[in-house]
């Protein structure tokens, strides 16, 4: 006896049509239909995060790199129905602090986030990155000005599962052939 018949057409055209109904009445998650989109892509960093960063004190320079190291929090707050987002970063080290912000803006007609870097230190508001995430990497990239001379801004954020994420942001000075990390941060949650 075979119990293993083919699918015969008429069987699967009902188990065509049996499918379509299904996916007519069963309603998507609004959670899974905007993650096609990028609108959600940081979701997952939304709670408070231990922050331990590394800075070059003088990047794209001739001098011998110094790394300075701070340590501290930073807190990443939904805003707009998470369509945008704001982290606020406070870091101490022997060499001082950094109060900042980051806000991040979805921008749905070009499938893209914005991420524009505000050092409360001075006020001064960095020229937008735009990028976005394919897996568990975030590739953001723009243009800016470090003494007086233009170079390119590269911001990366590497998801290391939901409760570690590391940062790094690179500059160039030759339009992006080569690059030099001048910004590491290693985040680790420590609530939500």
């Amino acid at each position: 006896m075979n119990l293993h018949r083919p699918l015969t057409v008429p069987h699967g055209r009902i188990l065509v049509a049996l499918l379509a109904i299904l996916m007519l009445t069963v309603p998507a998650s609004a959670s899974s239909l905007e993650t096609e989109d990028g609108q959600r892509d940081f979701d997952w960093e939304i709670g408070a995060w231990h922050t331990d960063v590394r800075v070059l004190a003088d990047p794209l320079s001739e001098t011998a790199d110094e790394w300075l190291r701070f340590g501290g929090k930073s807190v990443v707050r939904p805003l707009l129905d998470r369509r945008a987002n704001v982290v606020e970063l406070q870091v101490s080290g022997p060499t001082g602090r950094i109060d900042a912000l980051n806000m991040r803006l979805y921008e749905p007609q070009a499938n893209r986030w914005s991420l524009t870097f505000i050092n409360l230190g001075d006020g001064l508001l960095t020229p937008s990155l735009h990028g976005g995430f394919h897996h568990d990497v975030g590739q953001f990239h723009g243009d800016d000005h470090l003494g007086g001379r233009p170079i390119k801004v590269r911001f990366l954020i590497h998801r290391q599962g939901p409760d570690r994420a590391k940062f790094e942001q690179a500059f160039s000075a030759d339009g992006g052939l080569t690059w030099e990390t001048n910004w590491i941060a290693v985040d680790r949650r420590i609530g939500t």
